[in-house]
């Protein structure tokens, strides 16, 4: 674009969210960015703008669209309160590496420092939850540091970036050009360490790989799939992040997240060499850094991390491998594969073992959750994509819906509450043509349930299926483990959710018995509507492995 045009901060914006190929804006309006809102007028055509009940809502669909596009999803929020609100989709950005930025309206220049309304020092605020935070201080900035913030949101580790946007510098004038994208550069992994990595491979017996993490394409996907099957390797995925490997494939041996499978974590703990690609070896994927000995596991880990900083932060590697995603599993596939055959009984019990853990446990209660499971896994297709929120009812589709050819799982590693919804929402404004099922507990649904009216607003059809055991059901379960017998605060009293579906103009129904979901689900997706399932479960189901009537009974032996 020519620079002799006066254009103000807020075109400035609106023009370079264009120029980074933008084509989604997820936001609640506030006074204080009016600049941008109604430079977004403008580009109306390229640029979609959702506007969102709640800004948790709205800094959710911005972290789901990064996570399943690859590029950063655009929230933007007004001051104080309003910033205060996404902080939760932001911290979820940075423990999901997931790229997002973060637009928030800030009070006049001249009136910083002085506790004005609503002011937040966001560089302090935000700090701790994002790769980088600035404010944008003078009009002719605004073009470099947007550019900026995009290359910091997708290179390396990705994640969230903050900008504050004062409010009279949005209404400043000025002919700065437009940046152009930076090329991202690819880490590679050296000659000498694939060379290593082929070596320590062919020395064991006992092998197993662990993916996770952000920052994979569909390429890279696909790399590491050729890797393994050329080695045989078994596989398995980090915490909600078992979209990164098909879970149909012979080599896939589960997910290591809530409650595994007991027996993937004996064999993880039992392999003599763990191949950790991506994943941050988190508290929730090492079963509370008990899976490994500290500083130095007993495995031989080598650990391959596009964060260099993420390298023997928590454990000791024998190999260290500072690279993408994308470059780490292009070199994968391109080794040569290892002459040996001493792990093939031990990847084929891997997949066995994983086979039998997706069988659901009998039941003789009215809703059978595993067949509610198996109905939607036949519906979804092979591209249909399944959001999961914080808590217990997130087990059943991550155990037993598999995710395999163009599928993806949306779920919080951050362990939020209220992310199914609008990652749902997120996901249909990607991909409107794909069949998008959200599974969310009662009390998830509480945080931003009101987002329904967003998505029956703007056309947003997924299913969401609310499981409805009429309490927080994950610190019921900790509470009844640690506290038998005092149970407090976890109780909830729920609206009729097929009822307030409708009145919202969605597509609502209340789902008892097992025989009726199936038929439930056929007219929700017939209908084209926004559909809302209330599952009316069990409250003793409270888990996929355990009932509250067993941890009752084991606590009064």
């Amino acid at each position: 674009m020519s620079s002799d045009i006066l254009r103000t901060g807020g075109q400035l914006v609106a023009e370079s969210l264009l120029v980074h190929d933008v084509d989604s804006v997820f936001c609640v309006p506030g006074e204080s960015y009016l600049e941008v809102l109604d430079a977004l007028y403008d580009q109306r055509n390229a640029i979609r703008v959702i506007s969102c009940r709640h800004e948790h809502g709205a800094s959710n669909m911005a972290e789901a669209y990064g996570k399943l596009t690859g590029r950063p999803g655009i929230c933007m929020v007004t001051r104080g309160p309003g910033a205060c609100n996404a902080a939760i989709g932001v911290h979820t950005a940075f423990q999901d590496s997931t790229p997002m930025i973060l637009f928030i309206g800030q009070v006049g220049r001249e009136h910083l420092g002085r506790e004005a309304f609503q002011e937040v020092d966001y560089v302090q605020m935000f700090t701790p939850l994002a790769k980088a935070v600035e404010q944008i201080e003078a009009v002719e900035d605004v073009p470099a540091t947007i550019a900026r913030a995009f290359q910091t949101a997708v290179s390396g580790r990705p994640g969230p970036v903050v900008l504050a946007l004062p409010e009279d510098m949005l209404r400043d004038v000025c002919e700065t050009p437009m940046i152009n994208p930076a090329v991202i550069d690819e880490r590679y992994p050296s000659l000498g360490d694939m060379e290593r990595l082929h070596h320590i491979l062919g020395d064991c017996e006992r092998p197993m790989v662990l993916v996770g993490g952000g920052g994979w394409s569909n390429q890279a996907r696909d790399d590491i799939i050729a890797f393994v099957e050329a080695n045989n390797l078994p596989v398995c995925c980090s915490f909600r992040r078992h979209d990164l490997f098909k879970n149909d494939h012979p080599n896939f041996a589960g997910e290591m997240g809530i409650a595994p499978n007991p027996k993937l974590v004996e064999r993880v703990k039992n392999a003599d060499v763990l191949l950790v690609v991506g994943a941050r070896l988190g508290e929730m994927t090492t079963q509370g850094y008990t899976m490994l000995d500290e500083p130095v596991p007993t495995q031989h880990l080598v650990h391959v991390h596009t964060d260099k900083n993420e390298l023997g932060k928590v454990y000791q590697a024998v190999l260290a491998i500072h690279s993408s995603m994308n470059a780490f599993a292009a070199a994968a596939r391109n080794l040569s594969p290892v002459e040996s055959d001493h792990w093939n009984d031990f990847t084929q019990a891997a997949r066995e073992d994983y086979l039998s853990g997706r069988v659901p446990s009998p039941y003789e209660g009215a809703l059978n959750l595993g067949q509610v499971m198996a109905d939607i896994d036949a519906m979804l297709g092979d591209d249909g994509i399944v959001c999961v929120d914080a808590g217990n009812s997130s087990g059943w589709p991550q155990r037993f819906i598999p995710i395999s050819g163009k599928r993806r799982l949306l779920g919080p590693t951050s362990g939020a509450m209220g992310y199914g919804v609008p990652a749902a929402l997120a996901a249909k404004t990607v991909y409107p043509n794909r069949v998008v099922v959200a599974c969310v507990g009662d009390g998830c649904f509480g945080m931003t349930g009101q987002e329904i009216s967003t998505g029956v607003k703007d056309g947003l059809n997924p299913v969401v299926l609310i499981f409805n055991n009429e309490m927080y059901g994950t610190i019921r379960l900790h509470q009844e483990r640690r506290h038998p017998d005092r149970v407090i605060a976890t109780d909830l009293n729920n609206p009729d959710y097929a009822a307030l579906a409708r009145a919202s103009g969605a597509f609502g129904e209340v789902v008892e018995a097992t025989e009726e979901f199936r038929p439930a689900l056929e007219r929700a997706l017939r209908s084209g509507l926004l559909a809302v399932i209330e599952l009316r479960m069990d409250p003793d189901l409270i888990s996929t492995r355990t009932t509250l009537s067993n941890l009752r009974g084991a606590n009064s032996v």
